[in-house]
């Protein structure tokens, strides 16, 4: 979140007049809106949908029997949603002032480089092709009831940082993030490829949220001394820095503990073990680290290892 020289601000309509700044008559390029998808956070999607359909297979009687046209489906969902909420909450944090205390890359909202009602329209688009996706499921698969918790999700997508009291600035970051990026998206995905779920998918969702909740609680321990300044009470300012740092060793060690367990009953499991060589040093620099770059080493060293957790274990479970 890019420093700025100090100026009395009120808040939502802050960010407004910081954007009308020299940055205002710079336009984005395609490489800034590149960025403001934040690329790296999209493994957090994909893993899941990768366990998800694991345990899928397992339930099919195999790889050969899973729809792979509902597994695409299932993995546009996580990857439009995911996409649609970093923009919304780059607009939101943009215009509440929240980001002029942020000292990781800019973000087009609170730079000033794009228009906030254009980064807001960019990010419902994305939440109404991933609705679109969801929609195309439940056609699909005739399970109505799906548009619930689909309706649900791209709530929690929106609310996360938009809306007067959104719940990522009153410390449940983590627990929707465990709820929507490891139960939903994971025994979802099973449960709309193979018509029904068992603990085997479960198991794998636990996994799936430790470490989604292990990479929110990394790039929150970054921003912990911005994000006080700026009032929002993420978990990891609420419990403090060196709480937040065993938090995020404890989230990886459940993901791990799960991992074990699967060694016990599939022969391929103890391979995803070798994602220690990615989690290990993430969990070693974030318990050590003195600055905001060593904890965004750490940060994608996490959630690439999520993704090849996700992929690993998935495959594991499927074959």
């Amino acid at each position: 979140m890019v420093a700025q020289t100090k100026k009395k601000s009120s808040g939502h309509p802050a960010g407004k007049k910081n954007h009308s700044a020299p940055n205002a008559l710079v336009k984005p390029t395609p490489a800034m809106w590149i960025a403001g998808a934040r690329i790296r956070t999209l493994p957090l999607a994909v893993a899941p949908v990768a366990l998800g359909t694991g345990a899928a297979a397992l339930l099919v009687g195999g790889v050969g029997s899973l729809d792979w046209g509902l597994v695409l489906l299932c993995l546009a969902v996580a990857l439009f949603l995911q996409i649609g909420v970093n923009y919304s909450n780059d607009y939101s944090d943009g215009v509440r002032g929240t980001d002029e205390f942020r000292v990781g890359p800019p973000r087009l909202t609170g730079s000033g480089v794009a228009n906030p009602k254009r980064v807001l329209a960019v990010a419902l688009a994305f939440f109404a092709l991933g609705a679109l996706a969801g929609i195309a499921i439940v056609v699909l698969t005739g399970q109505y009831w799906l548009l619930i918790p689909g309706a649900l999700a791209i709530a929690a997508a929106y609310f996360y940082t938009g809306g007067k009291r959104p719940y990522g600035y009153y410390g449940f970051g983590e627990v929707f993030v465990f709820l929507f990026f490891g139960v939903v998206a994971t025994v979802g995905t099973t449960y709309i490829v193979a018509g029904t779920f068992d603990t085997i998918a479960i198991y794998a969702s636990i996994a799936a949220g430790a470490i989604a909740c292990a990479v929110l609680m990394v790039n929150n321990i970054r921003d912990i001394e911005q994000d006080r300044v700026a009032k929002k009470r993420t978990l990891a300012v609420l419990i403090g820095n060196r709480a937040s740092r065993i938090v995020f060793v404890v989230f990886l060690a459940v993901a791990y503990a799960v991992l074990f367990y699967f060694s016990l009953l599939f022969p391929l499991a103890p391979l995803v073990y070798f994602t220690l060589l990615l989690t290990l040093p993430a969990a070693i620099i974030t318990l050590t680290a003195k600055t905001s770059k060593e904890l965004i080493l750490a940060l994608k060293l996490t959630s690439f290892a999520g993704l090849l957790f996700g992929l690993g274990l998935g495959a594991a479970i499927a074959f």
